[in-house]
């Protein structure tokens, strides 16, 4: 079913036949499962015939057909569900890492929270490169076997990233990479396609879109997938089989949600960027943006995220934020509902004011997680709060 639309995957790629007729597999709770006889319960231990084991080990029905759905996403050959964004990324860490990690432009807070206090801490060799400091790529990969990770559009300033361009850099020195994909969705970018060996996302944003569940996802090839199977089962990592429900639930509404997403996103951007008081905005939507024409390349949609810089600020963009009333002041992303946060005061408060700065995050920053409501009620909610 690769060959088709990515609606119709999500919606019919399932392995599941209920015998009642369900079109979807219900919730299975359970943690152990009984066999026949010794022998076949060794076939399954063994790999010789698919079966379930042990839930923590990831064999549960209401897992492997949301894991099902999610490979199909991102046409992959396997997927892996966590318990978190945070979860897959730690497990693909220490698993495809080991021998070093070269880290290029902006990351979400958490994941350099991670690599700084954690995977260093480990012995893990981790070198941190600038958006402009990717000339630098090939000799920090040195000898073969690390790791390269990025985020494209990255959190929160946007910057757009050349997949096919890092990704070829990296395999010329036996690299393998790993994309966050989690801002732009597999409906707006396949990472894969243009030559990315790992995909990773905060399932809890965009993938779930309602706000209520939290999970993480890692889409990949089978090979690359086993180790990363291996922590998360170690960890103790994987997702709840409620929760894989309720994510299988929310992929099947997925295209039509970033639909709108990227559609209401375009006209708040557009609307910011004629304000008298907002300084810059930043949306790969918009032709102004630096990193637009390769956007375009790369993406079939701009997404649902954006930052603006009001005037004014640290101060006024806390007024701005406080005054909101359709958007929430909330931390997070991707749901129906729009939120607004402040990247100094949230995602990127353990930075120091000089490295958020080095990265482009201005005290005026406010980032804009564009939810599914009327367009025209968000932008007036916006400009009543900037005036």
């Amino acid at each position: 079913m690769n060959h088709k639309g990515p609606a119709t995957r999500i919606i019919h790629n399932r392995r599941h036949k209920d015998q009642f007729g369900s079109p979807y597999s219900p919730v299975y709770n359970t943690t152990t499962y009984r066999f026949e006889n010794t022998a076949a319960l060794l076939d399954v231990i063994e790999g010789r015939s698919e079966g379930n084991l042990y839930t923590r080990w990831g064999t549960n029905p209401s897992i492997r057909e949301v894991e099902q759905g999610l490979a199909g996403l991102e046409q992959a050959e396997a997927a892996l569900a966590f318990g978190s964004g945070m979860a897959a990324i730690s497990a693909t860490l220490l698993a495809h890492g080991r021998n070093g990690i070269v880290c290029v432009g902006d990351l979400y807070g958490g994941t350099q929270e991670l690599l700084k206090n954690h995977c260093m801490a480990l012995g893990i060799p981790v070198t941190f490169l600038f958006r402009e400091e990717q000339n630098r790529l090939a000799h920090e990969l040195g000898e073969s076997g690390k790791l390269v990770y990025f985020e494209t559009p990255a959190n929160p300033n946007m910057a757009i990233l050349d997949i096919r361009a890092i990704a070829e850099t990296a395999h010329q020195h036996g690299a393998l990479v790993a994309v966050d994909n989690t801002f732009a969705s597999p409906i707006n970018q396949q990472p894969l396609e243009l030559g990315a060996d790992l995909v990773l996302h905060s399932a809890t944003k965009y993938l779930s879109g309602h706000s209520d569940i939290t999970a993480g996802a890692l889409m990949t090839s089978a090979e690359l997938a086993k180790p990363v199977a291996a922590w998360r089962k170690n960890l103790g990592q994987l997702i709840a089989p409620e929760t894989a429900a309720l994510l299988s639930r929310s992929l099947r509404t997925l295209p039509v949600r970033i639909r709108q997403h990227n559609e209401n996103a375009m006209a708040v951007a557009e609307a910011m960027e004629q304000h008298p008081k907002i300084t810059k905005v930043y949306y790969p939507g918009l032709p102004s943006f630096e990193g637009h024409d390769l956007a375009k390349q790369q993406m079939t949609g701009f997404g649902g995220m954006l930052s603006i810089e009001v005037e004014g600020g640290q101060q006024a963009a806390e007024k701005v934020a406080d005054s909101l009333n359709i958007f929430l002041l909330a931390t997070s992303l991707g749901g129906v509902e729009s939120l607004v946060s402040q990247p100094s005061a949230t995602s990127h408060h353990g930075l120091s004011r000089e490295e958020r700065l080095k990265r482009g995050i201005g005290d005026g920053m406010l980032r804009l997680s564009v939810g599914l409501e009327d367009a025209e009620d968000l932008i007036a909610d916006l400009n009543q709060a900037i005036s």
